[in-house]
């Protein structure tokens, strides 16, 4: 199934208005017919089952047959993960989370960071492109970037963790730690890991220290892993 993506359309919309490049995309390269059928997604758990009415290079138009709702899962997952150095890494990061479920995502600037700006708009077509890629309904939601210690700070979350790589203190996987359901909020440092400073804000602000395995993992290999591991434990 090829699936479109258009955010503005709303679960009691009778008709489709494709903007100019994707009708342009649908007329040329796809070489789609009135009567053809496409199926579209909102982004916010809705698939739109449509039939073209109108195709021209500068606007099409398809009339909605049907609408589904994908069912939300029980749990939600936030991901606070440290711009990496090169820009490819942390797309194949969103890329990847995007295919295995994730719903909410915080570039965080931390003390080693190296890379202090970051510029959203690239991310956002990269998890737009991995939805539709993966028959996702529903796009994860990808906020500013924020200093990790403004970010440690906030109490609004249920199940809250960090992974980092000092020694010297016992920390139990995440595998055995993660709850079913609920919240689950996911501290991954920088290249150069967080900073004491970092990681000792984070314990007095009631995080818990875990482990992702005995290897020492990439900045976005630790954040799939984190992931992953999330996604598994709440498989039926």
């Amino acid at each position: 199934m090829q699936l479109f993506y258009n955010p503005n359309v709303n679960a009691e919309d009778k008709e489709i208005i494709f903007p100019k490049d994707e009708s342009k995309h649908i007329v040329k390269v796809l070489r789609k017919k009135e009567g053809d059928l496409l199926n579209v997604t909102n982004g916010k758990g809705n698939i739109f089952k449509t039939e073209i009415t109108l195709v021209t290079p500068q606007q099409c138009i398809s009339k909605v047959l049907e609408v589904e709702t994908q069912a939300e899962p029980d749990y939600y997952l936030h991901l606070a993960v440290a711009p990496t150095k090169m820009n490819d890494r942390f797309e194949w990061f969103l890329e990847k989370a995007t295919e295995i479920g994730i719903h909410e995502i915080t570039p965080i600037i931390c003390d080693h960071s190296e890379r202090k700006v970051v510029k959203l708009n690239r991310f956002e077509r990269v998890i737009q492109s991995a939805m539709k890629q993966s028959l996702h309904f529903s796009i994860p939601k990808l906020n500013e970037a924020v200093k990790a210690s403004d970010f440690i700070k906030e109490n609004n979350f249920e199940h809250k963790f960090i992974a980092h790589c000092e020694e010297g203190e016992e920390k139990l996987s995440l595998k055995s730690s993660v709850n079913k359901g609920g919240k689950t909020v996911i501290l991954i440092g920088p290249e150069g890991d967080f900073s004491i400073k970092e990681i000792e804000l984070a314990l007095q602000n009631h995080w818990q220290p875990v482990s992702l395995g005995n290897s020492r993992l990439r900045t976005e290999t630790a954040a799939i892993v984190a992931c992953h591991t999330v996604a598994l434990a709440n498989e039926d």
